[in-house]
């Protein structure tokens, strides 16, 4: 198991596979004015593949495919398979928004994929075009529905939540928990970029702790439910009878970085030590430069060394790449 310098395991490889996204949430991405990467500048699925095979080899055995939007790269089955092939045993989950998943959920399975987080802010049919701007509802749910279909359970869903705009809409998102076997997971809004978006995203954050009285008047008091790895940045709770969980990520209010355990791959090859800070290593140079799985593995494990021992939020400091271009 590959050790940062502070002790932590880290076995957890988060893999942006695109920055590209088909919708623009308000707190992620302008409607305008935003560069992609070109084609030529993201990984290709073999190099890719290339980066699992030395984390299987560094002792990593989870890996998360993020995006932009994941689901958006043509050859993302081929993506899945090569990771698959690279470690036949770990776990592979995906974060998708989950439009284009009734095309593609069963062929996803069969490649080795194992789970999705499907991320959606509220239920409101009105409000979902607001915050996910260019999202439709009935195509989302309609994601989820062909993601269970296809055995890529258990769902959890992600809804990152901002004052003032879909603040209102938890605890209805939490009652789904009730009759459904789905994670429904609300996550603090984390600042990115500089200056004036920076305080904008500051002053959208809603704690968790308020989050939780909001739900708990409504529906009941929430139990908590153990964590199933020590690492889970995810504290659960569940309501009720219900069938499903309720968790509350935290990254701004009660930060997890004691026990982080993940590092994450960019879409053009940049190992990312830590989401909210810059601190990286530049792997596809070394890759396109003729690198084996042997020297990739040797940088992964030099990298891991100086990971952080957390983010500077409270010092106001904070990554200067939006959440697209980095991959949850």
């Amino acid at each position: 198991m590959p050790r940062d310098g502070h002790g932590r395991i880290i076995d957890y490889l988060r893999i942006s596979v695109m920055d590209r996204c088909n919708l623009r949430c308000s707190y992620c991405m302008p409607m305008e004015g935003l560069r992609f990467l070109p084609e030529d500048e993201l990984l290709t699925a073999q190099e890719i593949s290339l980066v699992a095979r030395a984390a299987v080899r560094c002792g990593f055995r989870k890996f998360r495919i993020t995006g932009g939007e994941p689901t958006l790269r043509k050859d993302l089955i081929e993506v899945v398979a090569g990771i698959r092939a690279a470690s036949p045993d770990a776990e592979i989950g995906m974060t998708t928004n989950g439009i284009l998943l009734p095309g593609m959920a069963i062929a996803l399975r069969q490649a080795g994929l194992n789970r999705v987080n499907i991320h959606i802010d509220t239920l409101d049919e009105i409000r979902i075009r607001q915050v996910m701007r260019l999202a439709d509802l009935n195509k989302i749910l309609a994601g989820i529905e062909a993601a269970e279909q296809a055995g890529l359970v258990p769902i959890k869903i992600n809804s990152v939540v901002v004052r003032g705009e879909n603040d209102d809409d938890v605890v209805e998102l939490a009652r789904q928990t009730l009759t459904r076997p789905w994670g429904v997971r609300f996550i603090e809004l984390m600042p990115f970029g500089d200056g004036e978006e920076a305080q904008t995203a500051r002053d959208g954050v809603v704690s968790s702790a308020e989050l939780m009285k909001r739900i708990t008047a409504t529906l009941g008091e929430l139990e908590p439910v153990a964590a199933s790895h020590p690492s889970d940045e995810c504290r659960n709770f569940r309501l009720p009878d219900a069938v499903g969980t309720v968790g509350f990520i935290s990254p701004v209010s009660d930060p997890f970085c004691s026990s982080c355990s993940r590092v994450r791959l960019s879409a053009e090859g940049r190992l990312l030590l830590c989401l909210l800070r810059d601190d990286e290593a530049d792997l596809r140079s070394l890759i396109r430069s003729g690198a084996g799985v042997v020297q990739i593995q040797e940088a992964l494990e030099a990298a891991i060394l100086l990971k952080p021992v957390g983010h500077s939020l409270a010092d106001g400091i904070t990554a200067s790449r939006r959440m697209h271009q980095i991959g949850g």
